[in-house]
């Protein structure tokens, strides 16, 4: 190989030397040392260094490396004079939207506890509306709280329907026929009306049936009655008129 040829193939090797991506295999580089081993948390980008470098704020790594990877959605990493292996999750009631994140925001009113990675919408039945909060409150009475949006109040329960705690839409008593009174449900006058309209049908029908299961008991038993009271005809039996006293003939 010709000068030439032996300044190309150095010149390259140094790049590669530089960029440290073959200091794991040691048979790729032309100066094995060159790259300094890291311990996890810190790094080092170059070589001919004499010192390992911390991740920067918003970064990590967990083992020896020359890169350091931005921290997930969720997390974050503020230190700045010590090397971060893992970027912690945001406290309750914070939360980190973007990646590579240096510190972590309060949560809208919504919530979101210790362990959990984003803030959460509260469920049906609980509220919220103020800033970095770990939980959501149940829903007061006399007032219901839908599936929401952030930011929502309790509705107030209309005058005529019933919202007791937790509520997650106001109750009703049946329409027409009910209405509310304190706290229940009361007949409403057009109920009593129809109520005793069909008691007095309902008597009505019952003495009908009772009259008509009378009437053929009174027609078969006036039919009976000359057959019962039918006198014997005057006749001879055995030679013998029926009204004649028995003898005793003897033996």
């Amino acid at each position: 190989m010709d000068r030439q040829g032996l300044l190309s193939v150095f010149t390259a090797a140094c790049f590669i030397t530089l960029l440290c991506t073959c200091c794991p295999d040691p048979g790729l580089c032309i100066f094995p040392g060159a790259c300094l081993p890291c311990k996890m948390g810190f790094h080092q980008p170059l070589a001919g260094k004499q010192e390992c470098l911390p991740c920067s704020p918003g970064s990590y790594t967990f083992t020896g490396s020359p890169l350091c990877h931005p921290c997930p959605a969720g997390s974050f990493n503020n230190n700045t004079s010590s090397g971060c292996t893992q970027c912690p999750v945001c406290p309750g009631g914070t939360e980190a939207l973007q990646t590579a994140a240096k510190d972590c925001t309060p949560c809208r009113p919504m919530y979101k506890t210790p362990n959990q990675r984003m803030c959460q919408i509260c469920s049906s039945g609980y509220y919220q509306i103020l800033f970095g909060q770990e939980s959501c409150d149940l829903c007061p009475e006399n007032h219901y709280c839908p599936f929401q949006s952030p930011d929502v109040n309790p509705i107030q329960c209309p005058s005529d329907a019933f919202c007791p705690k937790g509520s997650t839409a106001p109750g009703y008593c049946m329409e027409t026929f009910f209405r509310k009174a304190g706290d229940t449900c009361e007949l409403a006058p057009v109920t009593i009306a129809l109520l005793v309209i069909g008691g007095g049908v309902l008597l009505c029908i019952i003495l009908l049936v009772l009259r008509r299961r009378r009437d053929p008991d009174r027609e078969l038993a006036a039919a009976r009655t000359p057959l019962l009271r039918k006198e014997r005809p005057q006749g001879r039996y055995y030679g013998l008129p029926c009204d004649t006293e028995p003898v005793y003939a003897g033996w």
